[in-house]
């Protein structure tokens, strides 16, 4: 096979290719009640302590921008837990340096390997981004004084209590969560998770005012991603012919 003779990987959605199953109907999927989802309620409940510790504390906004780093290393660890525990999984529109992937277990350790990997090194990039502004307080007026040791009795707790909620949310989920994925869908959602999330309070830094707005808009697009997620993952679902 190809990728074994390859150190590196490309790896691309193409053309759809035909699919081997056939769609679950839509209207054949368990639903749930929105407002009797308790992993929902626990992120509000993760996002809401955030903001009221923000807001009352007059937290520095790199405390704010370490807890949503944290909480996305959190998203990205479970995700790689889903792609390794796949049993059956689906390939399409996905490739491998340039070839059609197999829904192969060889295929399922390439991609969730690359997705570590790929994960790993934009968070480290972003780690070193907030340590370094940490130290030196170079982001604007309202980081101008760097983190203080102090902070960490915020951060700390705070990102636990997020890691918490994904802990939560991964078991209450996993029943429904199950079945025969779409493995490429599963290795580009969780960008689609973060970004928007650390977009709103970047965007709220730069502005230079408005910060509890800019959380508000940070918990809603959390809010929206963990229920798009698991809509998608039922979708993403695909029976046997």
């Amino acid at each position: 096979m190809p990728l074994q003779k390859r150190k590196s990987m490309n790896i691309a959605f193409g053309p759809k290719r035909r699919n081997t199953g056939t769609a679950t109907p839509l209207s054949d999927q368990p639903r749930r009640n929105l407002f009797y989802d308790w992993s929902l309620w626990s992120l509000l409940l993760a996002n809401g302590v955030t903001i009221l510790l923000a807001v009352t504390q007059n937290w520095n906004v790199l405390a704010l921008m370490w807890v949503y780093w944290s909480q996305s290393i959190v998203i990205g660890f479970f995700n790689f837990l889903r792609i390794r525990q796949l049993r059956e999984f689906s390939t399409e529109g996905l490739t491998i340096n340039g070839h059609p992937a197999e829904p192969t277990q060889e295929t399922k350790n390439h991609i969730a390997r690359f997705f570590l990997l790929h994960y790993g090194g934009f968070h480290l990039g972003y780690f070193i981004f907030l340590l370094v502004f940490s130290l030196t307080g170079i982001l604007g007026n309202a980081a101008s004084n760097g983190l203080y040791s102090a902070d960490l009795k915020y951060i700390v707790p705070t990102a636990l209590l997020f890691l918490g909620n994904h802990v939560f949310s991964y078991f209450y989920n996993r029943p429904r969560d199950t079945g025969r994925q779409k493995i490429g869908t599963l290795m580009f959602y969780p960008y689609a998770r973060i970004i928007p999330m650390h977009l709103t309070l970047i965007l709220g830094v730069f502005l230079d005012g408005g910060l509890l707005l800019f959380l508000l808009l940070k918990t809603l697009a959390d809010v929206i991603m963990h229920v798009v997620e698991h809509r998608v993952l039922l979708r993403g679902k695909v029976q046997q012919a």
